[in-house]
C-alpha cells in the first residue's frame, strides 16, 4: 500500500491480505493522523472508516503491551466490536499488538482481569467503557489515541456524557472522530474535547471536499 512512511510490519500484513492500494479516505487522512493531530473525519457508509482506524492504530503503536491501554476506540455495539477485532487480527498479524474488545453483554469482572494483564488497544461500547473506566482506575494518561468510530448513532443515543467523562480524565492524547455527517451534536462534542481539529469531508464518490483547514493539511504534508 502506497502510504508515506508506513510501518513495515503493517505493510507486510496488507500485502498478504491483498490490500495493495489505499482508498481515497486512507490516502487523504493517513499523514495527518500519523502526525498526532486531532481530526474530524466525515465519510459515507461503506467508505472504509473502520479499516482506516485499524490501519492508523497499528501504524501509531509499537513496543510491548503496557498495564493500561494505549488506544481507546468507541464503537456502537457488539457487532462493531467483533468486526474491529477481526480487522486487527488480520492487519495486525505481524505487529503483535494486544487487542481486546468489550461490550454490554460481556462479563465485566473477566474483562477487567484480562485488561489488567496488559493490552495495547481497547475497543468497546460507550456504556461498557464508561463502567470499566469508572470502576477499574486505569491509567488513562498512557493513552495515545482516543477514537470514536461512527459517532452519529452513538450521539443519537445520547452517549456524549459517557464519552466526555473519560475524555475529561485524560490530560493529553490524540482525539479522532469518524462520522457520516457533521451534526450539531458532533460539533458540540468536538468543541468540548478537541484542540483545533482538522476537518476532512469526503463526498459520496469518496472525493474530499476541501475547506481552509484541509488546505492547511495538504501544505503540511
Amino acid at each position: 500500500m502506497k502510504l508515506k512512511k508506513i510501518n513495515e510490519k503493517l505493510q507486510d500484513a496488507l500485502i498478504e491480505n491483498g490490500l495493495t492500494e489505499a482508498n481515497v479516505l486512507q490516502q487523504e487522512t493517513f499523514s495527518t493522523i500519523k502526525s498526532g493531530a486531532d481530526c474530524i473525519i466525515l465519510s459515507p457508509a461503506g467508505s472504509g472508516k473502520t479499516t482506516t482506524i485499524v490501519l492508523n492504530v497499528i501504524q501509531q503503536l509499537s513496543g510491548h503491551a503496557e498495564e493500561s491501554p494505549r488506544a481507546l476506540i468507541f464503537v456502537e455495539d457488539k457487532a462493531k466490536v467483533l468486526e474491529m477485532e477481526a480487522l486487527f487480527e488480520k492487519y495486525g498479524k505481524y505487529s503483535k499488538l494486544e487487542v481486546y474488545g468489550v461490550h454490554d453483554k460481556g462479563d465485566t469482572d473477566y474483562d477487567k482481569n484480562y485488561i489488567s494483564t496488559g493490552i495495547d488497544v481497547l475497543i468497546g461500547t460507550p456504556n461498557k467503557l464508561s463502567d470499566m473506566f469508572t470502576t477499574a482506575g486505569y491509567n488513562v494518561n498512557r493513552l495515545k489515541m482516543f477514537i470514536i468510530d461512527d459517532a452519529d448513532p452513538m450521539l443519537k443515543l445520547r452517549h456524549e456524557t459517557k464519552i466526555m467523562r473519560i475524555s475529561n480524565s485524560i490530560t493529553k492524547t490524540q482525539r479522532i472522530i469518524f462520522a457520516e455527517n457533521l451534526t450539531e451534536r458532533i460539533e458540540i462534542l468536538a468543541d468540548k474535547m478537541m484542540l483545533e481539529p482538522y476537518l476532512f469531508d469526503m463526498d459520496e464518490e469518496g472525493e474530499e471536499e476541501l475547506d481552509e483547514e484541509d488546505d492547511q493539511i495538504e501544505e503540511e504534508e
